[in-house]
């Protein structure tokens, strides 16, 4: 029988299991072979799945399992000093998307072919993602500067979604922002240019790049989109977000969606 005022009890729905993180930091790692060792024991006692980089600029992973035991990677990541800043994005999934445990030394953990960019000897501007929201809202920044925001992600990633209004050079990989940069520095010299890609990192060494190179107001957007979805409603984002694991696509409430373009 229905109580008439009382709302219906709705059939409850179990939280998904699997937590997904991704992180980076720039920091200098001259021992890189020895923490591979270290962290793929570490991960797969932990029953983990995913993948590490490791350079000797700093670490880039995308881990998932049980809530507890990928936080547990991360605390005891964290108690080496050089990544507590460490500051993982999460999201949930019903299953595993990875297949299997991966630790790998690269010369770079984000491939620029840019030597002379090194992000752990001091960071572009970071803008947060509500003041990025804020900003969009208004069309300007705080100094009341025309703001646009920069795609520095692959072109088939930004097929899948990207920021109203995105620059969107149509790079194929990240070894080409560089010369696409350069190309359209002119008509960003105006501008307040908030640089953004998946979780941060591209976008990081992407705005260092640029400020190098003479633009004055340039920001990277902290944490990526991800961070975005995470922090704010999704406003001024159409589509989702391309990921490099088997839920390929995100949306803003950070669940799987179908694909849309051509992948990779």
């Amino acid at each position: 029988m229905q109580v008439i005022g009382l709302t219906p009890r709705l059939p409850y729905t179990p939280m998904p299991s699997i937590l997904n993180i991704s992180a980076y930091l720039f920091t200098p790692l001259p021992d890189v072979a020895a923490l591979r060792d270290i962290l793929l024991s570490r991960a797969l006692g932990l029953q983990l799945k995913g993948t590490v980089l490791l350079a000797h600029e700093g670490i880039n992973m995308f881990l998932a399992g049980q809530a507890e035991q990928v936080r547990s990677f991360v605390a005891q990541l964290q108690s080496d000093a050089r990544f507590v800043p460490l500051a993982p994005k999460e999201s949930w999934s019903e299953e595993q998307p990875f297949k299997k445990m991966l630790v790998k030394v690269k010369n770079e953990i984000i491939r620029m072919n840019h030597p002379a960019i090194q992000p752990a000897a001091g960071r572009a501007p970071a803008v947060s993602a509500a003041t990025v929201r804020r900003w969009l809202e208004a069309g300007v920044d705080d100094a009341g500067r025309p703001v646009v925001t920069l795609d520095t992600r692959n072109a088939f990633e930004v097929d899948e979604g990207t920021f109203s209004g995105a620059l969107d050079w149509r790079i194929h990989k990240f070894t080409e922002f560089p010369d696409a940069f350069r190309a359209h520095k002119a008509s960003l010299q105006d501008k307040t240019v908030v640089s953004f890609c998946t979780g941060g990192i591209r976008c990081e060494k992407a705005a260092i790049l640029m400020r190098e190179e003479g633009l004055e107001h340039v920001y990277q957007l902290e944490g990526g989109i991800l961070k975005y979805f995470e922090e704010t409603d999704g406003k001024y984002y159409s589509g989702g977000c391309f990921v490099f694991d088997e839920r390929r696509v995100v949306g803003p409430d950070l669940q799987p969606m179908p694909l849309q373009g051509d992948g990779f």
